[in-house]
């Protein structure tokens, strides 16, 4: 009984830190207010933009062609291992991969893990708010072309981090 305990608090101190960690990394990511308004910038001084998008993970930083990936970023239930992409492009993003997911029971923090083949797809590519210069992709497409976690359609579609 000690250990599940100790389990269970470590569990609820990690989920506590990352939700901190990404509270922290929002409010320090915001740019400082200046002391006096400026002019935007028009369209045709403005810098141009990168071609390929890119996918933010949770911590905001730019990944192309990740090996993995965090989709739970409050608790880590759910992430994308084993990631080959067949495409990466300036409309989309195309991978095989296995989706690991926690079934929480009896709650997450006893819970298993079960690994899900799943076919990754990237799209609908928009500017990045926090750096305005580059494409990020705005959401993501899961497809289950075999098992797939219990209540979950066959396809199923997220927005991704701005």
């Amino acid at each position: 009984m000690r250990g599940l305990r100790t389990t269970t608090r470590t569990a609820a101190i990690l989920c506590a830190a990352l939700g901190l960690t990404a509270a922290v990394g929002t409010a320090s990511a915001a740019p400082a207010a200046s002391p006096r308004a400026e002019a935007p910038a028009t369209p045709a001084a403005a810098a141009p933009r990168a071609k390929t998008p890119v996918l933010v993970d949770c911590f905001w930083h730019p990944k192309v062609r990740p090996h993995d990936y965090v989709l739970a970023c409050g608790d880590g239930n759910s992430r994308l291992t084993k990631l080959t992409w067949d495409r990466w492009n300036a409309r989309s993003a195309k991978a095989r991969g296995v989706n690991v997911v926690n079934d929480c029971k009896p709650y997450c923090a006893a819970g298993r893990f079960h690994a899900y083949p799943v076919v990754v797809r990237l799209d609908k590519a928009e500017t990045w708010k926090k750096h305005p210069r580059q494409q990020r992709y705005g959401r993501i497409t899961l497809e289950y072309p075999a098992d797939r976690p219990a209540h979950f359609p066959r396809v199923v579609s997220y927005p991704l981090w701005d």
